[in-house]
């Protein structure tokens, strides 16, 4: 393990045998580990004629051991002994080194941390006094190196080794908020907290350090790649943009024909628009004439209907009377035709009558000639039905017509046997 570079500083409290070296004590220590913060002189045994106040620094004294607050700088004559001068306190910001050595991360490599805190005390005699009276350096300095150790590595325990160059800013930060939370109740300002350096073990060292050579390696790897890659992208580049150009040229061209073809096509709709609205007008015109003869041929039509109306009145007219006498006297001849029928039809009534009568007279002997004449006049009719071609009667009708071709002829040998 490497040591740090800076050992653990130490404030303290100092006492000095007068007043007037305090500003030689607080820049000068026998020790370079050695802070003193607070300053004690020795107090005389009488009385001393003149005491030198320093100024830079806040000088506390004492009555009979009462605390009196700050006393001015400059000198203070007849000085005696139960006025003392009890603390001198430094404004100077200090630099307190606080390294904390085996620090394991979370992954259990153990590192070193160096680390600075800068503070003051102050700004005003009533935080020194509060400092002075409160704490102590001392004290204070057993709660800034604990303070500091515990937080350092609960942060560190908390990272991987390969990420605590990363945090340094987020550990100086939190360090800076954590102590300004504790001290500034004693009157203690903490300014700046810097982590100035964090060292691993010497093998981890070495490896780390083989890593980056070879990461570098790998960068100027990748840097060749990205120039090659670069190369070729500008000859892409070039490429592509010879033919953008290209196409370009040729969407010039379309964008132009296609102009020259909107130029045609408005010229062709204004001239079909033209003639169109030619055509409108003289459709207009032809049907304004159309519309004036329709109504000229309307009235023309109107009036002959008119005419012809009154003309076929009249002729229905002579026609109905015309028909009216011809009636009147068709009816009358009618009349007459009519008599002299009945009279016609009574006289043959009469000899139908006695004919009638002389036919019941001879029926027996008139049946045989009277059945002979419809036998006959039965076939007449089935030789027309047969002259016409074949037929195909079914059912009643076909039966009969069947019966008649075939004399039936029990009913003959009946008739016969009457006879």
């Amino acid at each position: 393990m490497i040591s740090t570079t800076r050992d653990h500083s130490r404030l303290i409290q100092k006492e000095i045998r007068t007043v007037s070296c305090s500003d030689r004590e607080f820049e000068t220590t026998s020790n370079s580990r050695d802070i003193p913060i607070v300053l004690v002189p020795k107090s005389p045994f009488i009385f001393q004629v003149g005491v030198e106040i320093p100024s830079g620094c806040f000088v506390l004294w004492q009555q009979w051991l009462r605390d009196m607050g700050q006393i001015d700088p400059g000198v203070v004559w007849f000085w005696p002994s139960w006025n003392r001068i009890s603390h001198i306190v430094t404004r100077a910001a200090i630099t307190y080194n606080a390294p904390v050595l085996n620090c394991p991360t979370a992954d259990n490599v153990m590192v070193d941390i160096d680390l600075s805190v800068t503070f003051r005390i102050g700004p005003n005699v009533e935080a020194a006094r509060n400092f002075v009276y409160r704490l102590g350096a001392f004290r204070f300095d057993e709660l800034l190196s604990a303070e500091i150790e515990e937080r350092i590595r609960g942060l560190v325990q908390s990272q991987s080794h390969n990420k605590l160059n990363d945090m340094k800013g987020e550990f100086a930060l939190e360090m800076l908020t954590t102590l300004n939370n504790k001290c500034n109740q004693y009157g203690v300002q903490i300014l700046t907290v810097k982590v100035k350096d964090i060292i691993l073990p010497q093998d981890l060292q070495d490896l780390l350090e083989r890593t980056t050579a070879f990461k570098t390696k790998m960068t100027e790897k990748e840097k060749f790649h990205e120039d090659r890659v670069r190369i070729l992208e500008d000859d892409a580049s070039k490429e592509l943009e010879t033919i953008r150009r290209k196409n370009a040229r040729k969407i010039q061209e379309i964008v132009a024909e296609r102009k020259r073809y909107e130029i045609e096509r408005r010229e062709m709709e204004e001239k079909a628009r033209g003639e169109a609205r030619v055509e409108e007008i003289r459709a207009m015109t032809e049907a304004d004439i159309a519309l004036k003869k329709a109504q000229g041929d309307e009235q023309v039509a109107k009036v002959k209907a008119r005419q012809n109306a009154e003309s076929l009145l009249k002729k229905t007219q002579i026609e109905c009377q015309k028909l009216k006498f011809e009636t009147e006297q068709k009816v009358a001849m009618t009349v007459k035709e009519a008599e002299a029928q009945l009279k016609i039809a009574e006289s043959k009534s009469q000899a139908m009558v006695a004919r009638a009568e002389a036919e019941a007279e001879g029926a027996d002997s008139l049946a045989e000639k009277r059945r002979y004449e419809l036998e006959w006049a039965r076939l007449a009719v089935l030789e027309k039905i047969a002259g016409k071609g074949r037929r195909f009667i079914s059912g009643d009708k076909g039966q009969a017509i069947l019966n008649n071709l075939v004399p039936d002829i029990q009913s003959e040998i009946r008739t016969s046997m009457k006879v």
